[in-house]
């Protein structure tokens, strides 16, 4: 794992300029940094290592290939890189040292770039320039697990093309211009980040995942972009999957995903460096950690995070799990301090505005695993992959449910939900819960029960959903700039006439999965130079899981059935079926007593009004009624909260 950025163009290239903005992302690679520079083409890259394989100075970058032809920048890891070596050496391919880097570009040269990518199974941002035909291309990975920023900044013969891993090292470059688009805001409102290809600036994108873009150059160092094309597609792998269905039996299917999480979470197990894994306690890090412990030799480093807070602690089921496992468990009880400590620091870490409140413990449990191990397996994509989150278990049997009942019922329905606190409504839950079947036994009650209440006049399955991902609906108090629906972008997903669970699952594995999730983890790890592996983003398991039938993800009311049932080979079902809240924590009521003042501070009306970015009458009636216990706001609070913060630094 590492990070790079590059320069095209310009007339101000030097060794300095890159270096300087190498030095920003230390974080990602503080084991070695190199430059390379072309001064007749105008092409300079930098590299920050985080040595995980091959820990010499031959996996050193920038890296050049053996003809000298191509030059290659790489953050990530090629998990196949042993198998695909074996092929190139039958090839007659030579090899001086045994980095996955080297694999990858020796593949580039033998195959050819589109060739190569097809082959490896990885998590990578690439950047490969091509000194015979001057042509440098930017690669992203198949779901988006690396970043990868780019732009043009300034003007004339100042104009250059930057690239690399994180926007904080292309800010160093002097022809850096910034500024904020506020389409870009409403939608860090709307969905608490900013979706691919939007960033925070006007000028600068996010490649997509499987995401190329090439630009040629020519002889005197001039430089234009060619078209952005997909070299791998979600989209193209669910019509494959519907053209291909799996057929067959639930048997044959389990054998297959525990084959394949096999040989998957074997790979991503080994490096020459300390590997551990995190542990929430769900069906998901139970599953990456079980299997993992059975094909390993020695007790797996466990690692989770919990709280003084029985609605958000998950801290003791998941060492009942590793009790059962055997693993190496490690385990980290927070207390609000330790969150406070680290809020100020999310917008350098983040380095645009991010409002997924779970960032918080994400970094911590980051940090507390950096202190044993340099490698942390992850159960992340498997909500979105195998069907778990609530709305897709629910959401067509309540859009079935409340679409019959005229109007006027539902906005009774609606008052009568709103005019209870969310807390009121968890102490109602939790003093008749045991009324209640075990299916329907969830946590942070009352939050649940004012989304139901947004979701009572929607009017179509594409409403539905976006009711159930918008944070804010239209008007968001905003002084200019709308934001945009992720579903009228997402067409393709919705008119295949699949499941409507699918297509949620589908949409979010497009647009949540990479914008939020992913960036999320990445961030986090990376800012302690700890990396992350996803087993269940593998492509090949998700390849295997776009071919399986609704019907083995969804079944009896529950979500993730065939992860569930391979699960059930090495653990008692009885410790994973447990309410899950994800790594969340109490962070509405932190806003009300040792985070008031730092919310108060930065949602000031003078400040507000200064700025002109928000309404500040509306943002100041927001932060009331939460303060007051009217009502929980945190989800859109938040949001607000991390933009103004990001502003601030």
């Amino acid at each position: 794992m590492c990070g790079f950025v590059g320069v095209l163009g310009g007339v101000a290239l030097n060794n300095e300029t890159l270096l300087e903005m190498a030095s920003m992302i230390a974080h990602r690679g503080p084991d070695d940094e190199g430059i390379w520079l072309d001064q007749q083409a105008k092409v300079g890259l930098a590299h920050r290592r985080l040595a995980i394989l091959d820990l010499s100075h031959e996996g050193h970058q920038p890296m050049i290939s053996s003809s000298g032809r191509f030059i290659i920048v790489f953050n990530g890891e090629i998990y196949n890189h042993k198998s695909i070596r074996t092929e190139l050496i039958a090839q007659r391919a030579h090899f001086k040292g045994y980095s996955d880097t080297e694999v990858l570009l020796t593949a580039v040269e033998q195959w050819g770039l589109k060739r190569a990518l097809t082959r490896v199974a990885g998590m990578f941002a690439i950047a490969l320039f091509d000194r015979r035909e001057r042509q440098l291309s930017l690669v992203r990975d198949r779901m988006g697990e690396k970043p990868l920023y780019y732009g043009w900044q300034g003007s004339g013969q100042q104009q250059v093309f930057l690239f690399g891993s994180e926007l904080k090292a292309l800010r160093q470059h002097p022809s850096w211009q910034g500024g904020i688009d506020r389409g870009a805001v409403a939608q860090l409102l709307r969905y608490n980040y900013i979706p691919t290809p939007m960033t925070i600036h006007p000028k600068v994108k996010k490649l997509p995942p499987g995401g190329l873009l090439q630009l040629q150059g020519d002889s005197v160092g001039n430089w234009r972009e060619c078209a952005l094309e997909q070299w791998w597609s979600f989209n193209e792998q669910i019509k494959k999957g519907q053209d291909t269905p799996f057929d067959g039996s639930d048997i044959e299917a389990v054998e297959v995903l525990d084959s394949l999480l096999k040989e998957v979470i074997g790979e991503q197990s080994m490096a020459d460096v300390p590997v551990g894994a995190f542990l929430s306690g769900g069906i998901d890090s139970t599953s990456a950690v079980a299997v993992m412990q059975s094909i390993i030799d020695r007790p797996v480093k466990s690692f989770t995070i919990g709280y003084d807070h029985a609605d958000y602690d998950e801290s003791a089921n998941a060492r009942h799990i590793a009790e059962y496992l055997g693993t190496d468990h490690n385990e980290w009880i927070l207390q609000p301090q330790d969150v406070i400590d680290v809020i100020t620091e999310l917008p350098n870490i983040y380095d645009e505005p991010f409002a997924d409140a779970s960032q918080i413990p994400t970094l911590l449990v980051s940090r507390f695993a950096k202190q044993q191990v340099t490698v942390s397996l992850s159960g992340d994509g498997g909500d979105e992959i195998f069907g778990g989150y609530n709305r897709y278990l629910f959401g067509p049997q309540l859009m079935r449910k409340i679409q019959p009942f005229p109007l006027w019922l539902k906005r009774c329905a609606v008052n009568g939900i709103m005019s209870v606190s969310p807390e009121v409504w968890d102490t109602l839950f939790n003093r008749f819960k045991f009324l209640i079947p075990d299916n329907y036994i969830t946590r942070q009650f009352g939050e649940k029960m004012y989304l139901i209440a947004r979701l009572m006049e929607v009017k179509s399955e594409q409403e539905f959903y976006m009711r159930l991902v918008s944070k804010w609906d239209e008007p968001i108090p905003l002084i200019g700039g709308r934001s945009q629906d992720i579903v009228e972008f997402n067409q393709s997903v919705w008119a295949t006439g699949a499941h409507f669970s699918e297509r949620m699952m589908w949409t979010d594995s497009i647009t949540y999965l990479p914008d939020d999730i992913l960036v999320k983890v990445d961030r986090a790890a990376m800012s302690s130079s700890l990396e992350t592996r996803m087993p269940l983003l593998d492509h090949r398991v998700i390849e295997f899981a776009l071919r399986l039938p609704i019907q083995m993800k969804i079944r009896n009311g529950k979500g993730k059935w065939v992860l569930r049932e391979v699960l059930n080979r090495y653990i008692t079902k009885e410790l994973v079926e447990q309410p899950k809240s994800g790594f969340g924590l109490p962070l509405h009521q932190w806003l009300r007593g040792p985070l008031r003042v730092w919310g108060e501070d930065l949602l000031a009306e003078s400040k507000l009004r200064k700025e002109g970015i928000f309404d500040a009458n509306k943002i100041r009636k927001l932060w009331n009624d939460h303060l007051t216990g009217k009502r929980n706001n945190l989800t859109q609070l938040w949001s607000i909260l991390m933009f103004q913060s990001w502003m601030e630094k």
